[in-house]
């Protein structure tokens, strides 16, 4: 199944400075990783979407404010003192929420922000960089920023999705069972009600132009 430009559009409107970009990739590196049925294109695209913020950032942002630390990262900013020291400084941030898990280092090794989430699904941490590296054959751990190129934002992110078992979890339906696994693959927590209100929209719009 080949997507068109109109298809991508109608799912994800804002992306459409950026949709030539990638729908290329997006045909070829479905293909290449299973994502062949409707509903395993649904809820990708709808991931896509959600992950990407319709095509239009391939990279994570750090940029948070005190009170936006605390309530997204409220482990590692328990204090209004310490949020303030690290707001609106996205490298800083990201080394400390990222650092000792999944093969990064600690605080100091910077690792936080080189392995932070980039593609149209956000890979994120130095194991997942390597994990995919050994899959692409590219060395996307010494060059992580590749992630954030078109080839590599999408291949990526196709890899992500069926490597962690999503093909099989959409496979199943569209129930909120459904999305809430997959979401919970995808970023590592069960999503709110509102969040999964958005990936519905996002998958009935696929649902209704990919036939």
């Amino acid at each position: 199944m080949q997507l068109t430009r109109k298809q991508i559009l109608d799912i994800m409107p804002r992306g459409i400075k950026y949709v030539d970009r990638y729908l290329s990739y997006i045909n070829t590196h479905m293909q290449e990783c299973g994502i062949t049925t409707r509903e395993r294109i649904c809820h990708f695209l709808a991931n896509v979407a959600i992950e990407s913020d319709e095509l239009t950032q391939v990279e994570e942002n750090l940029n948070y404010s005190a009170k936006g630390l605390m309530t997204t990262f409220p482990k590692y900013f328990p204090t209004l003192a310490l949020a303030r020291s690290y707001e609106y400084h996205p490298q800083q941030i990201a080394n400390r929420v990222y650092a000792n898990r999944y093969l990064n280092g600690d605080e100091a090794s910077g690792d936080g922000w080189r392995f932070r989430g980039r593609g149209l699904i956000q890979y994120t941490f130095r194991a997942n960089y390597r994990d995919y590296s050994k899959w692409c054959g590219y060395d996307v751990e010494k060059e992580p920023e590749l992630l954030a190129k078109p080839k590599g934002a999408v291949r990526s992110a196709c890899h992500y999705f069926s490597s962690h078992k999503c093909n099989t979890l959409a496979d199943r339906g569209s129930g909120d069972d459904v999305i809430r696994a997959i979401r919970k693959v995808i970023n590592g927590a069960l999503p709110n009600a509102a969040l999964v209100q958005r990936y519905k929209i996002y998958y009935n719009r696929a649902k209704l132009v990919i036939k």
